[in-house]
């Protein structure tokens, strides 16, 4: 998965990891590439919930996040996420966010281009549009929107779809913690993210879910694992607070269910509620 704006509360963006130097890195987008990762096309639905509330004020959350992911190694790949979110506050009264985002993403993790916009009750609140090219001397990200502005990050720094790859690579090979800087055109377009992820035992096909991807021929054979990603402002120092932190279940094939977001404050579920596992077109 891949996650957008944080104000939307979306998960969905380069899924995974850092903190402290003791822990090596993963290898560079080259190495990690030449592991052979498929990745399912699908499209899920996630109903949200309030699951844990740190903030008196906060009664109830309820929203949807729909979930699109199509490609393939020669064509890259496309990310389309949409979130609706109702926050209920003793403070503010009723809030209703809506996320629309698109993210397309090469096989070789050179080229990022992304583009969303946030709603917040019925009005724009902010459109993010750029592209990230990575080249010899590091990655290049020029902004369009909100406001034209060229970044130069680390070459380190991976994008959404690579850093999933990694992700599954990592869990295959039996690692259960590693470190890697994340850009995913988020906020305004200019935040990085220092991520750290732990991955849990393998969870056994045999062990089937009970949302919708339960009897899912497809999933059948597929083994998953407990993810948990915690998202560091790269800006900060010292010891840090995560921004936020991500808890999900991830299978082989890059499909991600029970969702747990935990924004400090409160902590969201997501359910799938939904899955569509598509036919991915072959390379021509």
């Amino acid at each position: 998965m891949t996650s957008t704006n944080r104000t939307g509360f979306s998960p969905f963006a380069a899924l995974i990891c850092f903190m402290t130097a003791a822990l090596a890195p993963v290898a560079t987008s080259t190495a990690a590439h030449a592991q052979v990762v498929p990745l399912a096309s699908h499209r899920a639905v996630y109903d949200l919930k309030l699951s844990q509330s740190r903030k008196a004020s906060l009664q109830a959350v309820r929203g949807r996040i729909l979930y699109d992911f199509a490609g393939n190694a020669c064509d890259g790949y496309t990310t389309q996420v949409r979130q609706v979110t109702e926050m209920d506050s003793d403070e503010r009264g009723p809030n209703l966010t809506d996320l629309r985002s698109t993210m397309w993403e090469d096989d070789a993790g050179k080229t990022f281009r992304f583009a969303s916009t946030n709603f917040v009750n019925q009005r724009q609140a902010v459109e993010i549009e750029g592209t990230a090219t990575r080249g010899a001397g590091g990655i290049e990200v020029v902004l369009r929107k909100p406001a034209a502005k060229t970044l130069r990050l680390d070459p380190a720094t991976a994008f959404p779809t690579d850093h999933l790859r990694r992700v599954i690579v990592a869990a295959r090979a039996g690692k259960k913690i590693f470190q890697l800087p994340v850009y995913d055109g988020s906020e305004d377009g200019e935040k990085i993210y220092n991520t750290l992820t732990v991955i849990g035992d393998p969870i056994p096909p045999a062990k089937q879910p009970s949302d919708a991807g339960a009897g899912n021929p497809r999933l059948a054979n597929a083994t998953r694992w407990h993810v948990r990603v915690s998202y560091f402002d790269q800006r900060g120092s010292g010891e840090q607070t995560p921004v936020y932190v991500i808890a999900f279940e991830l299978y082989d094939n890059g499909i991600s269910r029970a969702l747990t977001l935990d924004y400090n404050e409160f902590e969201i579920a997501g359910e799938m509620s939904s899955l569509e596992i598509k036919d991915t077109p072959a390379c021509k």
